[in-house]
C-alpha cells in the first residue's frame, strides 16, 4: 500500500511516521501544510484520512503485524485509550509523572496491550523520543528501569525506526505532538489507562481454565456480558483456556433459539473461546454420579411435597425419607428415571447437614423429574440434574481451575465445595465478582420473559431491553459496552450503575464520526419564504461531518421556500436576524398567524451578515418533493422506580409509556442510510437507523440514542 502523508514542517507526526514504518506502509512525505494543521493521509484510491488518531487507527488496521490494533474489541479499546492519552501526558508538566506511571505499569508487562506489539507501543515510544533530550536524560539516569527496558525492546524491534528519529528529532525534540484531529475532550492525564490488574488466587500462567456458563433460557443481557468479558480477561491474562458451556438442565425454559442467540451475543462481545460444551453432554456421567452417591448413603430420594420440603429446610427439620434404605432409594430412583407417576413425586437430595446455619447445605436437591422434551436430547431423559449438582461436577470434569461466580451466589460457595468433596472430585477455586445492576432495570430472565410473552416489548431484541442485542439495536457501540464493563473490573462491591455513564461513553465514540442530517417534525413545521431567495433551486455538496471527512458528503438543496420547526418560529421576532445553518443569515420581515398559530414567515436572505451576531442558529429543510418521511422513536425505561427492593413486585412498578413515535421529514440524503447506521440529527440528537428507506410510502425508522444527558420522564 502506498500513500502520501501531508503535514506541517514544524510539527511532523512522529507517531504516524513510526507506525507506518513498522506496519510496512510506504509513505510519500509532503511537509507543506500550514502550521497548526492536522496531518492528512492521501490514499492511492483518491480517498483521504484526516487527523493523527484517525490515521493511526487506519494504519493499525491495515498493518501486517497481527496484534497491531489488539486481537479483539477489548484490546482495541485499550489501544484507543493509549492513542488519546499519550500525546497529553508525555508532552507537558505531567511528563515525569507519566514516566513514573509507565514504569510501574510495565513492571510485569512486555507490551502495553496484551502480549504483542501494538500501535499503542509505537505511539508512546514515539512520544518519548519526540521530547528529545528530556527523555534521553531520564533514560540515562536509570531512574525508570522498567520503562527503559520496554523502550529499548521497542527500539530493537525495527531498525527503520532509527531512520525516522534521525530525520525528525533533534536535541530539543519535535515539540508537542499534534492534538487529535477531532479535538475530543481528553481524559484527565492522571486517570488510570486500563482496568487495574486483578489476580486469580493460585493461578499460574498457561495453567488456567475458566468457563462462561449461561443457561439457554433467554438472550444475554448486560449482566451476562460482564461475566463473559471477565472470563475472557482472565483467560487472556493467564494464557489459559475459555470454555463456553450451556447449562441446559431445565428443558422447560430452554430452546435452540436461545443457544443460537447466546452464541451470536458472545461473538458480538468479541469473546473468543476454545470450545463450546453443554451440560447435557454429561447427562450419563451425572446420572452415574447420582446413583453412586445414593449407593454410598450420601444421597436419598425424597417424596416430601415441595412446600413442606421448603419449610422443613428453613426450620432444619429432617425429612421422613432421610433414613430410607439404600435399596428403597435405588428403587425410587428407578421410578424417577422411568418417569412413572410414583417417580414424578420424588427428587434426589444430598445428605449433607440439616442443622447447618448455611441453609444451602441443608440437603439440597440434586435431581428432579421433568417430562418436557429437551432441546438437544429430546425425550431421552425424564430426570435432570439441578444447577447446584451439575455445575461443580462438570467444572471438575472439564478441567476448570477457576469458576467465576457473581457475589449473589456467595452463600452457595460452601455448598459448591462440599458437593465436590462428596463426589470425590478435585477442588475448583471460586472467584467472586459483583453482579451488575442497572437503574430502572430488571435483569431476571424470568421477568424479561414476562415482558416478551405479554407483548410489552417486540421481542428479546427490543431497544428497551437490557439484552446485548437490545442495547446494540438502541444504538450502543460494543466498544462502549466493553469499556464500561472493564472500567468496573472484577470488583466485589455491589453497585447500582447509571445508564447515563454508559451512554456518555457511547457518545464519545459515535460523535466524532457519525454523519449529520436534518429533520423537522411533520405536524410542527412552518414555511419560511425568502423573497430574495434563489429563483431556481440549486445544490451544494457539503461534508456530512465538518470535522471528519470519512463520514462522506451530502447534497443540500437551496430554495426560496424552506421549512422551519414551529418551536423555532415561535421565538422569532419581526426584524430579527437569524442564521440558517449551512447557508447564512436571513432577516424576518413578516409573521403570518391564524388563530394565534404561526402559519408562515416571510423574510430576506442577508448572506453578508455575521453569524457571530445572531442569537438563533436554525436548522431547515428545502420545500421540495425529495424529502423523506421519518419515524423518530424515543424510548423510556420499562420500570418507573430506580431500584426495586426485594419485597417489591416489578409488576407494580411498570412504566405505562415507554415508547413514543414522531412523524418527521428528513433531507433527501437519508435515502442512503443503511440499517444500523448511526447519525446525528442537527439540534435533535443521535439516532440509529432501524429500518432504512424502501419506498416513499414507508417511513425510515430512526431510534433515538441517549447521550448521557437527556433524562427520561421517570427521572
Amino acid at each position: 500500500m502506498e500513500a502520501k502523508l501531508a503535514f506541517p514542517q514544524d510539527s511532523p507526526p512522529l507517531a504516524i511516521l513510526c507506525a507506518a514504518k513498522v506496519a510496512g506502509v510506504s509513505l510519500t512525505i509532503d511537509p507543506k501544510l500550514a502550521s497548526g494543521s492536522a496531518p492528512t493521509l492521501h490514499l492511492g484510491s483518491g480517498d483521504f484520512i484526516h487527523g493523527v488518531n484517525t490515521i493511526l487507527r487506519y494504519i493499525a488496521r491495515v498493518a501486517s503485524v497481527t496484534s497491531f490494533y489488539g486481537q479483539d474489541a477489548i484490546q482495541a479499546a485499550y489501544v484507543d485509550q493509549w492513542l488519546d492519552y499519550a500525546p497529553v501526558i508525555l508532552s507537558g508538566s505531567e511528563f515525569e509523572a507519566a514516566c513514573s506511571f509507565l514504569d510501574g505499569y510495565l513492571a510485569s508487562r512486555t507490551f502495553l496491550v496484551s502480549y504483542g506489539l501494538s500501535i499503542a507501543d509505537i505511539v508512546v515510544w514515539s512520544n518519548l523520543v519526540g521530547t528529545g533530550q528530556r527523555w534521553e536524560s531520564l533514560r540515562r539516569s536509570k531512574k525508570y528501569q522498567n520503562l527503559v527496558r520496554w523502550f529499548n525492546s521497542i527500539a530493537d524491534y525495527s531498525d527503520t525506526l532509527d531512520e525516522v528519529v534521525s530525520a525528525y528529532v533533534g536535541k530539543r525534540g519535535i515539540g508537542k505532538s499534534p492534538a487529535p484531529s477531532l479535538k475530543e475532550k481528553l481524559p484527565d492525564s492522571k486517570q488510570n489507562l486500563s482496568t487495574p490488574e486483578v489476580d486469580l488466587p493460585g493461578a499460574k500462567v498457561g495453567e488456567v481454565c475458566v468457563r462462561f456458563a449461561p443457561e439457554p433460557s433467554g438472550y444475554l443481557h448486560i449482566g451476562h456480558a460482564k461475566a463473559g468479558l471477565l472470563n475472557k480477561y482472565f483467560a487472556e491474562r493467564y494464557k489459559g483456556r475459555l470454555i463456553v458451556r450451556f447449562d441446559d438442565t431445565n428443558p422447560s425454559k430452554e430452546s435452540n433459539e436461545f443457544v443460537e442467540n447466546v452464541l451470536k451475543d458472545v461473538e458480538t462481545l468479541g469473546i473468543k473461546y476454545d470450545i463450546v460444551t453443554y451440560t447435557s453432554d454429561y447427562f450419563p456421567q451425572l446420572m452415574e454420579m447420582a446413583e453412586k452417591l445414593i449407593k454410598q448413603g450420601k444421597a436419598y430420594v425424597d417424596d416430601t411435597p415441595k412446600e413442606q420440603m421448603r419449610s422443613e429446610r428453613m426450620d432444619g427439620v429432617e425429612s421422613k425419607c432421610r433414613n430410607n434404605t439404600v435399596q428403597d432409594n435405588l428403587s425410587l430412583w428407578k421410578e424417577m428415571i422411568n418417569g412413572t407417576e410414583r417417580g414424578m413425586q420424588c427428587c434426589v437430595r444430598g445428605k449433607l447437614d440439616m442443622q447447618d446455619p448455611n441453609k444451602s447445605l441443608r440437603d439440597p436437591v440434586y435431581y428432579r423429574c421433568n417430562t418436557d422434551p429437551h432441546h438437544r436430547v429430546g425425550s431421552q431423559y425424564k430426570v435432570y440434574p439441578t444447577y447446584d449438582f451439575a455445575c461443580p461436577f462438570v467444572d471438575a470434569l472439564e478441567g476448570v481451575t477457576n469458576a467465576l461466580r457473581s457475589s449473589e451466589y456467595h452463600d452457595r460457595n460452601a455448598q459448591y465445595y462440599r458437593i465436590l468433596q462428596e463426589m470425590g472430585l478435585r477442588r475448583v477455586e471460586i472467584y467472586e465478582f459483583s453482579r451488575l445492576n442497572m437503574v430502572y432495570t430488571v435483569l431476571s430472565k424470568r421477568k424479561l420473559l414476562w415482558f416478551v410473552q405479554n407483548k410489552k416489548v417486540e421481542d428479546w431484541t427490543d431497544p428497551r431491553f437490557p439484552t446485548v442485542q437490545g442495547i446494540v439495536r438502541r444504538g450502543l457501540k460494543v466498544e462502549a459496552l466493553v469499556q464500561f464493563i472493564l472500567e468496573q473490573g472484577a470488583s466485589k462491591n455491589l453497585n447500582l450503575m447509571e445508564w447515563d455513564k454508559l451512554w456518555t461513553i457511547n457518545k464519545k465514540i459515535i460523535d466524532p464520526v457519525c454523519g449529520r442530517h436534518t429533520a423537522v417534525l411533520k405536524d410542527q413545521r412552518v414555511l419560511f419564504t425568502l423573497t430574495n431567495g434563489p429563483e431556481e433551486p440549486f445544490i451544494r455538496v457539503l461534508p456530512r461531518h465538518k470535522k471528519y471527512e470519512g463520514a462522506g458528503k451530502k447534497a443540500t438543496t437551496f430554495t426560496n421556500k424552506i421549512w422551519l420547526e414551529s418551536a423555532d418560529a415561535s421565538v422569532i421576532s419581526i426584524g430579527e436576524e437569524v442564521t440558517l445553518m449551512d447557508w447564512g443569515n436571513a432577516i424576518i420581515k413578516e409573521i403570518k398567524t391564524e388563530n394565534g398559530i404561526i402559519t408562515e414567515l416571510l423574510g430576506e436572505l442577508h448572506l453578508e451578515g455575521s453569524v457571530k451576531m445572531t442569537k438563533l442558529k436554525l436548522t431547515w429543510l428545502p420545500d421540495i418533493e425529495d424529502l423523506v418521511s421519518l419515524s423518530l422513536v424515543e424510548f423510556d425505561y420499562l420500570i418507573k422506580k430506580k431500584k426495586l427492593e426485594e419485597d417489591e413486585d416489578f409488576l407494580d412498578n411498570l412504566n405505562p409509556c415507554t415508547r413514543q413515535e414522531f412523524s418527521a421529514l428528513g433531507d433527501a440524503n437519508m435515502r442512503n442510510l443503511k440499517q444500523g447506521e448511526i447519525i446525528q440529527l442537527e439540534r435533535k440528537g443521535y439516532y440509529r437507523c432501524d429500518a432504512p428507506f424502501i419506498r416513499s410510502s414507508k417511513p425510515i425508522v430512526l431510534f433515538a440514542i441517549p447521550d448521557g444527558r437527556q433524562k427520561p420522564a421517570t427521572n
